[in-house]
């Protein structure tokens, strides 16, 4: 069977379309009242003074001279602590006084983390908040501008992802540009609306697997497989995340930002440990759609080439293609989560802490139970695809078995 029927395919393509262009639609959440857009335009940094800025070098504890914090060549390459403020010169790049130079100030609070120390020659975001700015008003400079690199770098990945994948690769950067739009545009909203968190990821999860298996294998028996075996997966996962976060008392504070987000952001009302029960789901879920696919793909092949395997034996073609793949996904997932706290291992190490402690700790523990969340979910998803595809395969066999030859495509 071919894995595309042109016209179907030109309808779902206008549907995400239509579906792109109503999440365009949406409102967002309505920012608390002490957030303004104000003003906000890209600079380029004149010169700097850094007089009134503090600098330490961890390694030595030694301050850095005005002479050395002036010097770029010793700045690089050093670990160290900024204290204080810095007063920059720049000239606006963009907007109505695109040309016009202001004085830009940047606070640094000794958090390696959130502080950035800025060059002549920089681009950097700079904001007021007030909307109009005048001359001689002093602006905050807000972070590096990253626009420009960051546009460069997802074209560089369009057009490599469609020379590679040609109309597969075109229906992956879709199904990419529109997990995007979904997240930002549907599921926030809807969480800061009120919306429980975890639920409203799931549905947003299972209608999103729908469309990228769709958009891999088409509306066939491998895609319907491949769908009902990873949202079985996510389903008991989702039950599985709720139960040992609240057993294990995570509290899903361990977010970044999440207590800025209950008070200055002005959402107190919501559920931190529903938030981090449906970000374990969201997590996970790609590698789920993967190993079901791998499955739904493999189990077709099997029941293409041996039609008259048995229901019972295709089932476990199923079971023994998901055991070689779920060894490397979990270690897979396990390495990406760990990826993300590894300097906080390191600590550990450097405190010589005990591993009892180490899983006792928070941010720790709150790993732990989304890498063993996401593997429970791995596991699962292989024999439920395999009693899906033993099912669908078997039955798509049968009935081509009882076709006339002359009705057959």
């Amino acid at each position: 069977m071919s894995r595309f029927n042109s016209k179907h395919d030109i309808y779902f393509i206008l549907l995400l379309v239509v579906l792109f262009g109503l999440m365009f639609l949406i409102p967002g959440p309505e920012p608390a009242s002490h957030y303004s857009d104000g003003f906000r335009a890209i600079a380029k940094v004149v010169s700097t003074d850094n007089a009134a800025l503090s600098v330490t070098d961890i390694a030595t504890g030694e301050s850095l001279t005005l002479e050395q914090k002036n010097d770029p060549k010793q700045i690089a390459g050093r670990n160290l602590i900024f204290f204080g403020s810095q007063h920059l010169t720049v000239q606006l790049k963009n907007g109505p006084h695109k040309g016009e130079t202001f004085v830009a100030g940047n606070e640094l609070r000794a958090q390696m983390e959130l502080d950035k120390f800025f060059v002549p020659g920089d681009s950097v975001v700079v904001v007021a908040s007030k909307t109009e700015i005048e001359s001689g008003d002093i602006l905050l400079a807000q972070d590096y501008a990253r626009n420009g690199w960051t546009y460069a770098l997802f074209f560089a990945f369009c057009v490599l992802l469609c020379i590679f994948g040609r109309l597969t690769g075109f229906n992956a950067l879709l199904s990419f540009v529109f997990s995007c739009l979904l997240i930002w545009k549907v599921v926030i909203p809807l969480i800061m609306m009120g919306w429980p968190a975890a639920w409203t990821i799931f549905a947003c999860v299972v209608f999103l697997t729908a469309v990228i298996m769709y958009l891999v294998a088409g509306f066939t028996t491998c895609g319907i497989c491949a769908f009902f075996g990873a949202s079985s997966g996510i389903f008991v996962g989702l039950f599985t995340a709720h139960y040992f976060t609240r057993v294990m008392q995570i509290n899903g504070a361990v977010l970044p930002f999440s207590q800025t987000l209950l008070s200055a952001g002005g959402y107190p009302f919501l559920d931190l440990r529903d938030i981090f029960v449906g970000a374990m789901i969201l997590a996970s879920s790609g590698a789920v759609m993967d190993l079901g696919m791998d499955i739904s793909s493999g189990m077709e092949e099997v029941a293409r080439h041996n039609p008259n395997v048995s229901r019972l034996e295709l089932m476990r073609s199923g079971l023994r293609m998901g055991r070689n793949v779920v060894g490397t996904m979990t270690t897979t997932l396990l390495l990406a989560y760990s990826g993300g706290y590894i300097t906080l291992l390191m600590m550990f190490a450097a405190q010589g802490t005990s591993p009892t402690s180490i899983i006792n700790n928070p941010l720790v523990a709150a790993e732990i139970v989304k890498t063993l969340i996401g593997s429970f979910s791995l596991v699962l998803v292989a024999p439920f695809t395999a009693v899906f595809g033993s099912w669908l395969f078997k039955r798509k066999a049968n009935n081509e078995a009882t076709t006339p030859k002359e009705q057959l495509p």
